[in-house]
């Protein structure tokens, strides 16, 4: 198993390392304030005061997870995600943020989870994330349904951590790890997510 690192330069490559991290750090433990669930032909609204947001999970053959760190946060590692855009609905918002954060446009949809997780920020991130983005959201209800679970069916090649280009960088490196692994990142949505997705993981 390697790690991936890209660097800015004029010529986007990606370079693999012949060893897996031996320790990731985890992101603080965030609590899950509220799961509602909806039908895979509707959408519900989130719960009120929270961003909404989709996570992505995308697996290889080998049903290993696709995980990245964020340069944001060293040594923060965590599935792709991102919000979404006013009037998008969560299907086009996944496809979007995969491309967008990843390169990635080889993948197919095999399941969905139709709910919503919401997740509180630690009060210092939720300080710093509203003065960015100019609002007061308690965090974040992300939306794990159709679309959201993706098999990747390129080259590892095609994995480009500068994205498609149209928004700035959010990831350093990239590894393909168990789903026991993802779990330790963000407890308890990863737990959720996975054990929805589960009979695709086997």
């Amino acid at each position: 198993m390697s790690i991936c690192r890209f660097g800015y330069s004029p010529v986007n490559h990606i370079c693999c390392f012949p060893k897996y991290p031996h320790k990731f750090v985890k992101f603080p433990s965030l609590p899950l304030s509220a799961l509602s669930r909806s039908s895979s032909s509707t959408m519900e609204a989130p719960p009120e005061g929270y961003r909404r947001n989709v996570g992505l999970c995308l697996i290889n053959s080998h049903k290993k997870v696709f995980a990245a760190s964020r340069l944001d946060i060293p040594n923060s590692w965590q599935m792709p995600q991102g919000g979404i855009d006013e009037g998008e609905d969560p299907r086009s918002a996944a496809i979007r943020e995969l491309r967008e954060e990843t390169g990635v446009s080889s993948a197919e949809v095999i399941a969905e989870a139709p709910f919503w997780l919401t997740y509180d920020f630690p009060p210092k991130v939720r300080e710093r994330l509203n003065i960015q983005w100019g609002t007061d959201w308690k965090g974040q209800a992300q939306k794990w349904g159709k679309g959201f679970l993706f098999k990747f069916t390129g080259q590892d090649e095609e994995i480009n951590l500068l994205g498609d280009g149209t928004e700035k960088p959010e990831f350093g490196e990239w590894a393909w790890i168990s789903p026991e692994q993802a779990v330790d990142f963000k407890k308890p949505v990863y737990k959720e997510v996975l054990a929805a997705f589960a009979p695709y993981l086997q």
